[in-house]
């Protein structure tokens, strides 16, 4: 019988690295996100600088709300101070076995889409040091 107190491995919780892609040649865009993931559900932020129109070069923030089953993620960006002109943008993905990458596509009604991309930030690489700096018994 499972532990109903054991730590899900497939929390999400920490910052990630991501970008995503336009269904055109503009360069791909990345940001930084943080989230939080209780239950099934997913809140967070990110953060990103504009490359186009007139925001170009200003940061903007966003609000993620939304929810993980098994390993497939979806949730709801809305950007901060009424930005962009639309109401959210929607992402759907799933997550890599290891945890380390969530990868799907990004859509905004009226058929606007994209892929991206998300990768933990630092994760393994610290759990293996910290294992590595564990003493060993030898007796």
């Amino acid at each position: 019988m499972p532990d109903a107190l054991a730590p899900d491995p497939l929390n999400l919780s920490g910052p990630w690295q991501g970008f995503y892609s336009y269904p055109s040649l503009q360069r791909p865009v990345s940001f930084s996100a943080t989230l939080t993931e209780a239950g099934s559900w997913l809140t967070g932020t990110t953060t990103e600088t504009a490359t186009q129109g007139e925001t170009r070069g200003r940061v903007l923030s966003a609000a993620l709300q939304g929810r993980r089953t098994g390993r497939s993620v979806t949730f709801l960006k809305l950007y901060a101070d009424g930005f962009p002109a639309y109401d959210g943008v929607r992402y759907e993905g799933e997550v890599r076995e290891d945890r380390t990458k969530i990868e799907g596509r990004w859509s905004i009604p009226g058929g606007w889409s994209g892929r991206f991309l998300m990768v933990r930030s630092g994760g393994h690489k610290a759990e293996q040091r910290q294992k590595l700096a564990e003493p060993v018994d030898l007796r």
